[in-house]
């Protein structure tokens, strides 16, 4: 699969950035669509509620991922973790980054990068437990 050794929640990290430095006066709260639900509730969706899901939809398929065992996974969590380094420098430094959307993407990202390490430090010790030989007498 060529989408492993690249991160995909830079997907929507750039979508942030090209919106926020781009369309200075676009809102993250704006109603996009009104949805009647059969409770008889309306919901309201916003731009920040689709970014975040997409964002969500993309970290299930980051998790696939870091299932895998090779070298390409391994530089896809070293390259994961620079991302969530950018956005966090990125939220605490730059004005436009510091909205709830851009929070809420940044721990989507160190989800990512967390699930990324324990799922391969487990099957990593899993493997070897499999290949572990007991001693004869």
């Amino acid at each position: 699969m060529y989408l492993i050794g690249f991160p995909l929640l830079v997907i929507p990290f750039a979508i942030y950035n090209m919106i926020a430095f781009l369309m200075p006066t676009f809102s993250w709260t704006d109603h996009v669509a009104t949805i009647r639900l059969v409770s008889g509730r309306d919901w309201t969706v916003t731009p920040a509620d689709i970014l975040l899901a997409f964002s969500i939809l993309l970290l299930s398929i980051e998790i696939m991922k870091s299932t895998r065992m090779s070298v390409r996974a391994i530089i896809d969590h070293v390259l994961s973790m620079l991302v969530f380094i950018v956005m966090l420098v990125e939220f605490l430094l730059v004005p436009q980054a510091g909205t709830s959307t851009f929070f809420l993407l940044m721990v989507i990202a160190l989800v990512d990068v967390l699930v990324g390490f324990i799922v391969t430090a487990r099957t990593a010790q899993r493997d070897l437990q499999i290949e572990r030989v007991e001693p004869t007498v």
